[in-house]
């Protein structure tokens, strides 16, 4: 009887574990980001409201983004301009579903190599779609990122001031609509 209970009491054991060890991926779509990303700003003031760019990025579902290219279209004098004048690094955490619908958060820190400023977007709703299925790596298209950000200025910058705002971050246009809850966010005039 004890080693008909002790049987039992194994195959119990390796039931429950087995279900909290399954780590079946196969239902999970991936998806890539990537191409030119253009950043529109509101909310600043004087040399703070000139600091749209245009970013390139490469990322798959969540992790740093890998960037490939960094420029503002004026910089102002919050950044100097140039080859290798900021440091640039972000992160995305985002989801496909299976009707490809992706949802997830992107932020961006650019960080002047020269004068010290730094201008931060905060983690954003990251919206847009993917042609992923749960065999193959998919491409993230109509790609939108709304939320906040703010700017540090360097040290002994004239005309260069604290500011914080608005931004939408489009994915290979220079103008987008944000779709379903990130039209929550308020949307840039």
């Amino acid at each position: 009887m004890k080693k008909l209970a002790l049987v039992v009491l194994l195959a119990v054991e390796l039931a429950i574990c087995g279900c909290g060890a399954s780590n079946n991926t196969s239902n999970e779509t991936n998806t890539q980001a990537t191409g030119n990303w253009e950043a529109q700003l509101t909310g600043g003031t004087d040399q703070a409201a000139l600091l749209n760019f245009v970013t390139s990025f490469t990322v798959t579902n969540s992790g740093p983004l890998d960037i490939t290219g960094f420029g503002f279209f004026n910089a102002g004098a919050c950044f100097a301009t140039g080859t290798d004048a900021e440091n640039v690094s972000g992160n995305a955490n985002f989801t496909t579903s299976s009707t490809t619908s992706v949802t997830g958060t992107l932020n961006l820190t650019i960080t002047s190599s020269t004068n010290g400023s730094v201008l931060t977007l905060n983690p954003g709703e990251l919206t847009g779609t993917s042609n992923g299925t749960t065999t193959t790596t998919g491409t993230l298209s109509n790609g939108v990122v709304l939320g906040t950000w703010s700017l540090t200025p360097g040290s002994g910058l004239n005309g260069c001031s604290s500011a914080s705002g608005t931004y939408i971050l489009c994915q290979d246009k220079a103008t987008c609509t944000p779709t379903s809850a990130a039209s929550a966010i308020r949307k840039p005039e």
